[in-house]
């Protein structure tokens, strides 16, 4: 009887951590460059005091991040860019430690500092990047940021800065706290040449909403299955008691 409440109650747990690895990704079907959570379950034998498996239990865990492409979404903003094929951009997280993300919705605040969407600090080739008062903005395929400003003669552009992109093994990253990837050393990443970007457009989230609604689905009648298998212990454990009083 305990085996079947032990395994009931440890599918339900497990289902539940699923489940709010799922909605995570669904909450952020709309957030702008964001790589959806995986989840998979395995089976793990508990040993006993003997040193053998008395019984089998369940684990949910994240064995990593899909990075595969989302969409593509243009929106003609000059500041709006997508990172073509593989790449990051580095930002400053909150901690002032350097980090990495496919969000490419930047905006300048009234310092005219660049941030992205999320408000992380965009970061250039020496440091913070700030664009000055400018009449035009204009990111390139390398990321080198030009400006025209107001009354400048013969409308030329003005190269101020270049966004710092980066290309580190997926393998290597990780997510941190604030959604944001890091590599797993500590380490920061180099400048990578070869990432390229798209201006005026942006990358959107790479979760199926079909798929991850689906899940959801499949999950909670999981869900309800393992508690159905709890009341069914329940209930087999008074008919027991009432026999034995029989008795």
């Amino acid at each position: 009887m305990d085996r079947m409440l032990y395994v009931a109650m440890n599918g339900a747990k497990q289902n539940m951590i699923a489940q709010a690895i799922n909605s995570n990704n669904l909450a952020n079907i709309s957030t702008t460059g964001f790589r959806a959570d995986l989840a998979a379950a395995r089976s793990m034998p508990l040993y006993g005091g003997s040193g053998h498996p008395t019984r089998v239990y369940s684990m949910t865990e994240k064995p990593g991040i899909d990075f595969k492409q989302g969409s593509m979404s243009t929106t003609g903003r000059d500041l709006d860019i997508a990172i073509s094929g593989q790449g990051f951009l580095a930002v400053q997280a909150p901690d002032g430690t350097e980090a990495y993300t496919r969000a490419g919705d930047l905006k300048a605040d009234n310092a005219g500092v660049l941030h992205t969407g999320a408000g992380h600090i965009v970061l250039g080739e020496g440091g913070p990047i700030t664009i000055p008062e400018a009449s035009k903005v204009d990111i390139g395929k390398d990321g080198t940021i030009s400006i025209v400003t107001p009354g400048q003669a013969g409308g030329g552009a003005t190269i101020i800065d270049r966004l710092k992109l980066v290309n580190p093994d997926v393998k290597e990253l990780k997510r941190n706290e604030n959604g944001l990837f890091v590599l797993k050393n500590g380490e920061e990443a180099d400048f990578d040449d070869t990432v390229s970007v798209v201006s005026g457009t942006i990358e959107t989230s790479n979760v199926n909403a079909a798929a991850a609604l689906v899940n959801m689905i499949e999950l909670s009648r999981q869900f309800e299955m393992q508690i159905k298998m709890l009341k069914a212990a329940q209930e087999n454990n008074a008919q027991a008691a009432q026999l034995l009083k029989l008795g």
